[in-house]
């Protein structure tokens, strides 16, 4: 996120190649995308279609590697040996890197997806797992993660390079993790109500809980997650709104 002058550019990053029909009309209202790469779903010719979109409207590429576990989306934690899941995340991110080499288009950054994304937030055993596996990687690619988690704070001392992710259509509780999906109120479906929440992160440095406690944050970038109900709808309305506070979208 920079800011100068009261104006203020931010990263928008969209969970993609998940099989959501109305996917490719969401590529040209964010900067970055998260594409899976076969843990939670995905092939490679999701992966291709995927970038040809990515490289049409300019938008940084990101593997979404997770637990292998396209049975549950990759949103149940799963009790995996470390060599296993080690082998299985390195294989998802090497198969999209070389549908990329293939096109001539290069890898911009990492992010976890659903149980494997919440469970390195809390879990410092598990953030530590995930940071060893992501070690080569370390000089070449930018890892996104969640805001104020233990994971980040590792990531950050080991010299990674890092952003901070917040979201603008999920609800954070108290200790600033996400509502979990199965509890009321969880998802924000309401453009209004998603450009408020990104408007308070932006330019306030601030993210109001479910309880009603308003707490600092910091966020790199903003996810809007592609399967979210309404979210052609939310990133139209960005486009049109945010520019009116003086956000405008970081290319």
């Amino acid at each position: 996120m920079a800011f100068c002058n009261d104006m203020y550019e931010i990263d928008i990053n969209c969970d993609v190649g998940e099989g959501i029909k109305t996917e490719s009309d969401l590529f040209p209202f964010i900067s970055s995308c998260n594409i899976a790469c076969g843990g939670h779903t995905g092939d490679k010719n999701s992966m291709y279609n995927t970038i040809l979109l990515a490289k049409k409207y300019k938008v940084k590429i990101g593997a979404h590697p997770s637990y292998p576990d396209k049975t549950n989306f990759g949103r149940r934690t799963m009790s995996i040996p470390f060599k296993d899941l080690e082998k299985n995340i390195l294989e998802q991110i090497t198969d999209l890197k070389r549908v990329l080499d293939n096109n001539g288009l290069n890898l911009h950054h990492i992010k976890p997806h659903g149980a494997l994304y919440n469970d390195i937030a809390i879990d410092s055993e598990k953030a530590d797992l995930y940071l060893k596996i992501m070690e080569i990687y370390k000089k070449e690619l930018i890892l996104f993660l969640p805001l104020n988690s233990v994971v980040i704070h590792l990531a950050k001392k080991r010299g990674f390079i890092c952003w901070s992710e917040g979201f603008g259509d999920r609800t954070y509780l108290p200790n600033l993790t996400l509502v979990p999906r199965n509890q009321p109120m969880s998802i924000i479906n309401e453009p209004k109500k998603v450009a408020r929440q990104i408007s308070q992160i932006v330019k306030e440095k601030k993210i109001t809980t479910s309880e009603g406690n308003v707490k600092d944050i910091l966020a790199d970038t903003i996810c809007v997650h592609g399967d979210t109900p309404n979210a052609l709808q939310i990133l139209m309305y960005l486009s049109k709104e945010l520019p009116k506070q003086n956000i405008l979208l970081k290319k």
